[in-house]
């Protein structure tokens, strides 16, 4: 599911990859500490910038850095997810 939401996030069809990405944050499954979580939740708040919706992309932004706020500020998902949130508009 993972795989097929980055690919909708490639070919512009950002419907689908929130859809595939919510399914995967939405059922943890066995595994609740993955880091397809994590990195699922920053493929929904990319969908949402695509989609225009930037009150949702801003709060699914904010869940993934609420996530990774322990985490080193120099990791390069981290450094880019913080550029794609300073350019909402």
């Amino acid at each position: 599911m993972y795989l097929r939401g980055l690919a909708y996030l490639r070919l512009k069809r950002p419907h689908d990859a929130a859809a595939e990405f919510s399914a995967i944050l939405s059922h943890r499954g066995l595994s609740p500490l993955s880091p397809i979580l994590v990195v699922s939740q920053l493929g929904l708040a990319r969908a949402y910038a695509m989609q225009k919706d930037i009150a949702k992309s801003r709060a699914t932004y904010d869940t993934f850095f609420a996530n990774w706020k322990n985490a080193d500020p120099d990791i390069p998902i981290v450094k880019q997810a913080r550029a794609e949130y300073a350019k909402l508009q």
